[in-house]
């Protein structure tokens, strides 16, 4: 770890792909981690967030938790309410009255994605979707309630091993020989959550720990499309052995997709330019991360 104190951190959202990954870091960093999955702790549930928070001594709060399934926040928008502003307010006025690092995740869907090229920071959140709309406001009534000292930590396409993410499921398909096929044109920057940990570690006990506002968290490289993601997915899972009964994936257009509700962006690669120079590296291309994921998690041993 960039300190060197043992921290009490707690995670909340651990049943999730980030929130899982950063316990297990933080732990094995040394740290005392409490960790919270949905069952554990609602944030539509004011009470439980009391009740679970109370009785605890902590340094650093890391809410990975929200609602992120895009059709569900259209058809209960009082739910994603709930759960991406709500709850995340009520936990940042914890951590302001504990004095304690509140680290809050974020989405690339706060963007509009109406033109090509990467979103850095200094472009205004412009949602199109309940859910982002949540998120977006979520993020502010954080800041707001910690006097802009969180850091907004926004994130997108993530793939890990705690939860089936896209390149699992596509290699799930391909392994089956199912027909696959992915969208060709919604395009972002696949983030590997095992990377996460790594790249928040000044951010919560080091020299960034006072680092608040948004930033994006993302690894390098092109930008990729669901199509183009998957395609790499099953190419690099060929040459590491994984054996796959279809490999050809056919390209579909967005507006094709007839069982979306929710309107997605389109453009949404984020800029890690000034995660980058923060850290003094810049994170390494998703490409790279994406083969070591699958040469550990789908690869024959």
């Amino acid at each position: 770890m960039a300190g060197s104190a043992r921290m009490r951190i707690v995670v909340i959202g651990t049943g999730g792909r980030v929130g899982g990954a950063l316990a297990r870091h933080f732990r094995l960093a040394g740290h005392a981690v409490v960790g919270f999955d949905r069952t554990a702790l609602d944030l539509t549930r004011p009470e439980i967030i009391r009740d679970r928070l109370e009785p605890l001594a902590f340094d650093a709060v890391l809410l990975t938790a929200a609602l992120t399934n895009l059709d569900r926040a259209e058809e209960r928008p009082e739910e994603a309410r709930a759960v991406n502003v709500e709850g995340p307010a009520l936990v940042a006025g914890w951590c302001t009255a504990r004095g304690a690092r509140l680290i809050h995740f974020s989405t690339d869907y706060v963007y509009d994605g109406a033109r090509p090229g990467l979103r850095d920071e200094s472009e205004p959140a412009a949602p199109v979707s309940v859910y982002a709309r949540t998120k977006a406001e979520g993020e502010e009534r954080v800041l707001e309630a910690t006097g802009g000292a969180a850091l907004i930590a926004r994130v997108s396409w993530v793939f890990g091993p705690d939860r089936p993410s896209f390149p699992d499921q596509m290699l799930e398909r391909a392994r089956a020989g199912a027909r696959l096929e992915a969208i060709a044109d919604k395009f972002s920057m696949p983030t590997s959550a095992l990377d996460l940990g790594g790249w928040l570690e000044p951010f919560v006990d080091g020299p960034l720990r006072n680092v608040g506002g948004h930033l994006n968290f993302c690894n390098s490289g092109e930008p990729a499309s669901w199509h183009s993601y998957g395609e790499t997915t099953v190419a690099l899972a060929a040459e590491l052995g994984v054996p796959l009964r279809c490999t050809v994936i056919e390209p579909k257009p967005l507006d094709g997709t007839t069982a979306f509700r929710a309107r997605r962006p389109v453009h949404t690669a984020m800029s890690n330019a000034r995660l980058a120079s923060l850290l003094g590296t810049a994170p390494r291309p998703w490409t790279v991360a994406l083969r070591e994921y699958l040469r550990k998690y789908h690869a024959p041993a």
